[in-house]
């Protein structure tokens, strides 16, 4: 355990940050199922308004730095695809 006070709240902050991001990842990944659910079920307007809200949720990822900007364009592209594929 760190005994100098700015490491004391360097963890803190740390933790504060980690948890932060885990629910930003968590909500996207819960918009991707939501999106990939829709695909599934074949139910093209749903599928698009679940790829508008998933898309959101990626951006807004992408801008606070919790997703690589890569990584972020590779997801919406993904699921851009799979419902512009839908019959």
């Amino acid at each position: 355990m760190a005994n100098i006070k700015s490491a004391k709240k360097r963890i803190l902050v740390n933790q504060t940050k980690a948890d932060r991001n885990k629910a930003i990842k968590s909500g996207v990944k819960t918009a991707i199922k939501k999106v990939s659910a829709a695909v599934e079920a074949g139910d093209k307007a749903a599928a698009g308004s679940a790829l508008l809200a998933a898309t959101s949720a990626i951006d807004k990822a992408a801008s606070k730095g919790v997703y690589h900007k890569n990584t972020a364009s590779r997801k919406i592209s993904r699921l851009s695809k799979a419902v512009n594929q839908m019959a």
